[in-house]
Parts: C-alpha cells; structure tokens; sequence
C-alpha cells in the first residue's frame, strides 16, 4: 500500500496532460489481453464447434434459455 501511495504522491505531480497520459495507459494495460489464455479460449471454442457439428453436442434454442416465448 505505501509504494501505490507513493506512486500517487509522485503522479499527482505530473502535469494535467501528463497524468492523463498516464491514466489512459494504465487503462490500455487492463485491457490487454493474455495471448496463452486467448490461445486456450480458441482451441476450447474450436473443440466445441467441432463436437457439435459432429453430433456430439445438442443446441438449445434462445427461448429455452432465456425464458422467452417470441
């Protein structure tokens, strides 16, 4: 908790446009995503999709699952 103090302390220094620069980074940062997680997602979506095409897999229509009489 003391270094996310300092941090702060030491960012609230930076000059508006600079702190802005900053923020839009660390926000750039959370929405990067994990290259061997989004690898494992592909192959577990193309797992799936191939299980279904090949029969293994039943669908369920939309209003089942969502309790929707359309």
């Amino acid at each position: 908790m003391e270094d996310r103090n300092n941090i702060l302390s030491r960012a609230l220094l930076l000059k508006p446009q600079e702190r802005f620069l900053l923020i839009d980074d660390l926000i750039q940062s959370l929405d990067e995503q994990d290259e061997k997680l989004k690898s494992l997602w592909i192959e577990e979506a193309e797992k799936r999709l191939k299980a279904h095409r090949e029969g293994k897999t039943k669908g369920i229509e939309y209003e089942e699952v969502f309790g929707e009489n359309t």
